[in-house]
């Protein structure tokens, strides 16, 4: 059975990748990687490593992955999200039937200044919306 590797590989960071050339031809028969290059997906920074020089291949192969990358993360994103809304109804259904004085003692006021921060800014960005609409 025969698996076509990648061209290149990334090898994820937190804030963004290291890149490296898939090498299968060599006379060893095994997989050299080769690194070639830096991102940063915030900036979109792109370093090759050393004094290497990238090919039009290589920055469109980057290009690529840098697109696909900023639509996995703003998946993820908004995943997080829902599963934040989740979690806010589990907490509240907790605090009314399960939690103990001293549990709700332990996270009311840290609970209650997220939440009003965090009403602060929803209510601020849709009176921006509506007022732009």
């Amino acid at each position: 059975m025969s698996v076509e590797l990648p061209e290149y590989y990334f090898r994820i960071r937190e804030n963004g990748a290291v890149v490296f050339k898939v090498d299968t031809e060599n006379r060893h028969r095994r997989i050299d990687m080769d690194q070639i290059a830096m991102v940063n997906i915030r900036n979109g920074d792109v370093k090759p490593h050393g004094s290497r020089v990238l090919s039009p291949e290589d920055l469109a192969a980057i290009e690529t992955w840098k697109e696909e990358r900023r639509a996995t993360l703003a998946s993820r994103d908004l995943d997080d999200i829902h599963r934040t809304i989740d979690h806010l109804n589990l907490t509240t259904q907790w605090a009314q039937s399960k939690a103990e004085p001293e549990h709700l003692d332990a996270v009311t006021d840290r609970l209650l200044m997220a939440m009003h921060d965090l009403r602060t800014v929803l209510v601020r960005k849709k009176a921006d919306r509506l007022n732009k609409g």
